[in-house]
């Protein structure tokens, strides 16, 4: 895997790794021009959240939301774009407590967890650190920090993408020399199985095991084939 991968600023498309695009944010000039038009009309609180998984930081993003929306929005928004593959149970464990998408009420195993119903501007606080988790099974586990928060013009969107790293380029392991297409469920475990389009057809666990490669941490696991919704390409501004 690539390290210190990098991904473009939406505002004014320079790329940056996924720290030094903590500072930029903060800063951005075009982002900076954009607030200096929010002079008039109502005004609403956002919370800008970075999001990476929590081993590692080869993939990662950043996003912008509304204070009144909800942590099942937040949900909603990890599954279209990094996570959905078969309907799985997700949560967040904020402060202590867990926010789960289907909730039991069930004290055998302690105290019970609550719905996802809750707005952000209820559980978060700019400088928090907090932990999600799709899939109790095969689990998939992100790590968020709210990083800043602002007061800004109430939009139309409810959440926006900031920036997201840019798709990792990873060769495949059996020719060396084309970028892999694929991965196999199988191999993954021992450390390879990512193969280009022409290796793929004669890897020897056959093709039925094998995923596709996509900008995501859940590659190569479990039936994921990546996002509908989002390009693994983020596209900016400018």
């Amino acid at each position: 895997m690539a390290k210190r991968t990098k991904g473009k600023c939406k505002y004014c498309g320079k790329e940056y790794t996924f720290s030094y695009m903590n500072k930029h944010l903060s800063v951005c000039e075009e982002r900076q021009k954009k607030w200096g038009g929010e002079t008039d009309g109502k005004k609403c609180g956002y919370f800008e959240l970075a999001i990476c998984p929590k081993y590692d930081r080869d993939y990662w993003l950043y996003v912008e939301m509304e204070e009144s929306s909800t942590l099942k929005d937040l949900d909603q928004f990890l599954r279209d774009i990094w996570v959905e593959c078969c309907g799985h149970l997700s949560a967040f464990k904020i402060g202590g407590i867990s926010y789960d998408v289907a909730p039991q009420n069930d004290f055998f195993w302690g105290k019970p967890a609550r719905n996802m119903n809750y707005k952000l501007k209820s559980v978060l606080e700019k400088g928090m650190t907090f932990g999600y988790e799709y899939d109790f099974g095969s689990t998939t586990e992100l790590m968020i920090t709210v990083v800043n928060d602002r007061i800004g013009n109430d939009g139309k969107e409810k959440l926006i993408i900031l920036s997201r790293n840019n798709p990792i380029e990873i060769l495949c392991d059996a020719c060396g020399k084309k970028s892999a297409a694929y991965i196999c469920a199988e191999c993954l475990y021992e450390g390879d199985g990512w193969l280009c389009e022409d290796c793929a057809k004669t890897h020897e666990c056959g093709e039925e095991i094998l995923l596709p490669v996509c900008n995501s941490p859940r590659m190569g696991v479990c039936g994921y084939c990546g996002s509908d919704i989002y390009p693994d390409q983020f596209v900016s501004d400018k």
